[in-house]
């Protein structure tokens, strides 16, 4: 409207014909579609590059919010490690056969799903020991498990556990921290009151963890690994892989709790897990990143799926993420840098200076032109490949 009064105010004759074509070239190379095209065509890009790498990103948001990420809450078993954890140690007590105690133990852990109960079960059926059916079990989350085997009443879990539930511990505490402080979790067994011996279970290091927490390290990340293990297992394991933030003893209740409080010392918290357990704590997260052969109701919860149960696969992300903010802030550069100096040259600003005048058939081809170079820039995204710090 200011373009076309301007001409008929001031303009040479035919004034209603320049008024017009000023008008009108102002309204098409005005048109905002190369800033509308800006993000989503980045975000898109980004979203299928992410897939090419084995990275399920479930929206644009959590794309976006990668790159402001400062802190990585790292569940241990399963994302750390292989989550494939087996039998290394059986510490009887006195009087009692180490068969003995892996039957009884095993025979309960077959009413469980958990990780460490699964490799006390594979230890006894490759020793080809007979099992009995439990009764009456009952499994306080995050504790141990207790029911009936072949009469006996049998426990099974950390310390804190059987003394809570009125067992003498004797000297197994520092017995059970003297395997722990070779990275192996440590699970006491009672039977009938009385501790029956221990069972060491390791779970190996993933082959790229250390690489990729060297990665995460040299974007700047702040690496918290966060386990219900015992902090002396917790701690063992840290060293060998460089982690000084650890949380252990955090019951499944707690995790959302240690990610909420980092939230309110103002970080921007990733959180990476694998289990039931972890699913509050992705959900509480900023951004929620499951492994992928992790639980339904974990990669549910999460953001974003390492569909190679990688952590590797986190560094990329983060580079990607940043690969695309900085791919986005490239259009919206060049969708205002067209507008800006298309828009006076259209108005015929130039006109009295130098005689220049945008007709609408250019400036229908500069507008074209300004998508055309923000789906190009976009598409640069396809040639992203992550850079290997470590």
């Amino acid at each position: 409207l200011f373009a076309f009064l301007a001409w008929m105010v001031w303009g040479p004759e035919p004034r209603l014909a320049h008024a017009l074509v000023a008008a009108v070239s102002v309204l098409i190379i005005a048109c905002p579609c190369a800033l509308g095209l800006a993000t989503p065509m980045s975000i898109m890009v980004g979203v299928g590059k992410g897939a090419q790498l084995g990275l399920l990103i479930k929206n644009a948001e959590a794309l976006e919010r990668l790159e402001k990420i400062d802190t990585i809450v790292v569940d241990k078993t399963g994302t750390l490690t292989e989550g494939r954890p087996s039998l290394t140690r059986i510490m009887p007590a006195d009087g009692v056969d180490e068969a003995q105690l892996l039957t009884l133990a095993a025979s309960l852990e077959r009413a469980s799903e958990h990780p460490l109960g699964v490799a006390i079960v594979a230890a006894a059926e490759d020793r080809t020991l007979n099992l009995s059916a439990p009764s009456d079990v009952d499994s306080p989350v995050g504790k141990g498990l207790t029911g009936i085997v072949e009469g006996r009443r049998v426990l099974i879990g950390s310390a804190k556990y059987l003394y809570a539930e009125g067992v003498d511990l004797g000297n197994w505490r520092s017995r059970a921290d003297d395997v722990r402080a070779e990275g192996a979790t440590v699970v006491l067994v009672a039977v009938d009151g009385n501790v029956a011996g221990a069972l060491g279970i390791a779970d190996p290091i993933r082959a790229t963890t250390a690489e990729a927490l060297a990665d995460l390290r040299s974007q700047g990340m702040s690496v918290v690994m966060m386990t219900g293990d015992n902090a002396v297992t917790a701690t063992a394991v840290g060293q060998k892989l460089g982690i000084d933030n650890i949380e252990a003893d955090v019951l499944p209740e707690r995790k959302s709790a240690v990610v909420e409080h980092l939230r309110s010392q103002g970080k921007v918290v990733a959180m990476a897990g694998d289990g039931i357990n972890d699913a509050p704590a992705l959900a509480r997260a900023d951004i929620g990143i499951a492994i992928g052969a992790g639980t339904d109701v974990a990669i549910e919860s999460a953001d974003m799926v390492l569909m190679r149960s990688d952590l590797l696969d986190v560094a990329s992300a983060i580079q990607l993420s940043k690969a695309t903010i900085r791919n986005i802030k490239q259009n919206l550069f060049w969708a205002f840098f067209y507008n800006t100096a298309g828009i006076p040259l259209a108005a015929g600003v130039f006109y009295t200076i130098l005689g220049w005048k945008l007709s609408p058939m250019f400036a229908a081809a500069a507008m074209s032109l300004s998508s055309v170079s923000v789906v190009t820039n976009a598409l640069r995204l396809k040639g992203f490949k992550p850079k290997k710090y470590a």
